[in-house]
């Protein structure tokens, strides 16, 4: 996720990072504040990792957040929640 993406979606998956990087404190949260690269900075200080490293993890959890969030997102069209009759658009979308 690119910086202004991540800031935006900062707030939705705050609580994923502190349950993937329990080492993280409030403190840190409140200071990253959605910065990526205070996040990488972060991972680097609390885990004792270098940049390049510190990096990987945070795309692999970005590439795992993203498919989990298409994934919620298609369940949530499916049941309806978006407006139409869920089944019958789940079915346009994936038929045709």
């Amino acid at each position: 996720m690119q910086g202004d993406i991540f800031a935006g979606k900062w707030h939705q998956f705050k609580g994923k990072i502190k349950e993937k990087w329990g080492k993280l404190t409030d403190d840190d949260l409140t200071r990253i504040n959605g910065n990526r690269e205070k996040l990488l900075g972060s991972l680097q200080e609390r885990y004792g990792w270098e940049k390049k490293r510190a990096d990987e993890e945070l795309q692999r959890f970005e590439q795992i957040w993203r498919k989990e969030s298409k994934d919620w997102k298609e369940e949530k069209e499916w049941k309806g929640e978006e407006g139409e009759e869920g089944e019958d658009k789940f079915k346009k979308r994936k038929i045709g």
